[in-house]
């Protein structure tokens, strides 16, 4: 047996016993460690009109990382003892069962520290698809977890990020990162001027809008430039969109949805993920601010909705 948590109904959270999962043929059982809160959580945690209760044991989970502890039927190169980062998704419990062919060994080197994979594999999966080149003047939009990551990649690829954020920590973080301009997200056209202040009205080659709302999406269409690209990695899970299709044909932009559905491409940036941080390129550690134990998830999720001071990503920690 093992804890699970599982959500009984807007803002209800149960911890409770609930069978151990058994590995199928092409499966691994992870013994968890822990796993990320993701912002694509609140809302679901919160209630949809579309909702279902109670959820999966586990559910909502799908930043896990620990160690194998059984092998399925017909897995190679996976052993017991292995620790691994995985792509699964009922992980807010002790154990997890993955598919093999979507989790990662993690390095030697990584040893003891925590590492939700799925958000930055898929930090690297935006950042390959947004093109970003050496000399571009690149603004990002929301920089919590994903922005700071973001920022970071941009500013070593030798782009000028220009980071926009609500709170004046997320702009100090920005810049820790390798912002080289920060401005405070309060008023849509002091934005937009700053902007061309700061471009010589030329805007921006690529704007990534990482917030998942509807103004910081008008924003980032405002902010890019001709023949520029609008790369959307916020998840917009909370109702329809209205753009300005009309700014967006007139200045000729490609718009791209950067979240991967395909699996090669999910473990590709996971990949990507566990070699940079291993190497040192990126080290996420200033990110993970806030730790809760698995009966503390209401709260973990509160947090990741309300952001108290200096919260970036929380952790729920099982071990």
């Amino acid at each position: 047996m093992m804890r699970a948590a599982i959500l009984e109904g807007p803002e209800q959270i149960r911890i409770e016993t609930a069978t151990l999962p058994a590995p199928g043929p092409g499966e691994v059982r992870i013994r968890l460690e822990g796993c990320g809160v993701c912002a694509s959580n609140v809302e679901p945690w919160q209630g949809q009109p579309w909702s279902q209760f109670p959820g999966d044991p586990g559910g909502l989970g799908h930043e896990g990382w620990g160690e194998i502890d059984v092998v399925g039927e017909g897995v190679e190169g996976l052993m017991p003892g292995d620790r691994v980062a995985s792509l699964s998704f009922r992980s807010f419990a002790d154990y997890d069962v993955a598919k093999a062919d979507m989790v990662v060994k993690l390095p030697d080197s990584l040893s003891g520290q925590p590492f939700p994979g799925e958000p930055l594999g898929c930090a690297f999966n935006i950042f390959r698809r947004s093109d970003i080149r050496e000399g571009q003047t690149v603004a990002i939009i929301g920089i919590g977890f994903l922005g700071a990551v973001l920022t970071k990649l941009a500013s070593d690829a030798g782009a000028r990020v220009i980071a926009i954020s609500r709170r004046q920590e997320s702009l100090d973080l920005a810049k820790h990162f390798g912002a080289v301009e920060t401005i405070p997200m309060h008023d849509h056209y002091a934005i937009i001027d700053a902007v061309k202040a700061l471009t010589e009205e030329a805007m921006c080659a690529r704007v990534i809008e990482a917030v998942g709302k509807q103004w910081p999406l008008d924003l980032a269409g405002e902010l890019v430039g001709f023949g520029g690209k609008l790369v959307v990695a916020g998840y917009h899970q909370d109702g329809p969109r209205q753009v300005n299709m009309q700014g967006w044909n007139w200045k000729g932009i490609d718009v791209i949805n950067a979240h991967e559905r395909d699996p090669a491409v999910q473990m590709q940036g996971l990949r990507e993920a566990v070699d940079a941080v291993a190497s040192g390129q990126l080290d996420p550690t200033p990110l993970y601010t806030h730790r809760y134990a698995l009966e503390e998830l209401g709260e973990a999720l509160a947090a990741t909705r309300d952001k108290p001071e200096h919260f970036v990503k929380a952790l729920v920690m099982l071990r």
